[in-house]
């Protein structure tokens, strides 16, 4: 069976954020990628080649398409296509959360879908299973952002909000952020349950956002008063700070 020209626009058009939101799917490409998420979550459309399908167990997959690798290569996002590209629904938006007793991250108008791949992958490895982010953060189910989770976006929740109304309402737990007028976190005291909120690439925290952050957060560098770079990487910076909460947990 070939890939319709129909069938082609429809995976095309998905690139397109309001697409994926009429539709409520998203695309993920990759041989390990779709094999990490077909156990979690529900299969659209499978467009394989005959290798990739021969050991997998389609029965749960609403309609595979069997295809060579210039028809894939047709419909793939990537440069350098690999065996497969799938169509996942969207899973559904979860209320009602009781977060008060986990550590979670909220995220200030992350934009590079590098970034939000980034720290949701290590948000799976640290255990954190929210992630809550203001409503102009990236789109979680853009191309790039679900290519760089690595398969960990089916583990880890995420949740668009109105980030301050968010933080208003968990007052009663602890609010950290990373600044540069914070403290030395290495000698802060850290809780094991909290928010932790992390800033724009180029701007970092919002001043509104600030203004609810009750334990701010400095990742030193070495030796401290030395001149460096002006900041990190969100990301990387996201990894120190939960690899520094995780340790202090054990």
């Amino acid at each position: 069976m070939s890939l319709s020209k129909n069938k082609l626009k429809y995976i095309r058009s998905l690139k397109e954020k309001k697409f994926r939101e009429e539709h409520k799917v998203f695309v993920a490409e990759g041989n390990k990628l779709v094999t990490d998420l077909l156990p979690y979550m529900k299969c659209q459309l499978l467009v394989a080649t005959s290798d990739f399908l021969s050991d997998l167990d389609i029965s749960a997959i609403e309609e595979v398409v069997e295809v060579n690798y210039s028809q894939l290569s047709q419909a793939s996002f990537l440069q350098n296509p690999q065996q497969v590209l799938a169509v996942f629904y969207q899973p559904e938006e979860l209320h009602n959360i009781d977060i008060d007793n986990q550590l979670v991250l909220a995220l200030d108008v992350i934009q590079d879908p590098g970034n939000l791949g980034t720290i949701i992958r290590l948000a799976d490895w640290y255990g954190i299973k929210h992630i809550f982010c203001s409503a102009d953060t990236v789109d979680v189910y853009n191309p790039k952002v679900v290519q760089a989770t690595m398969g960990a976006l089916a583990r880890v929740n995420l949740h668009y909000t109105d980030l301050k109304a968010f933080l208003s309402n968990h007052q009663n737990m602890p609010v950290y952020g990373t600044l540069l007028s914070g403290e030395n976190m290495y000698v802060k005291e850290l809780s094991p349950n909290g928010i932790i909120i992390m800033g724009n690439e180029g701007n970092g925290i919002r001043p509104e956002i600030e203004k609810l952050i009750t334990n701010k957060l400095y990742i030193p560098n070495y030796p401290i008063g030395q001149p460096t770079s002006e900041s990190l990487n969100v990301a990387i910076a996201t990894a120190i700070v939960c690899a520094e909460f995780r340790r202090r947990s054990n």
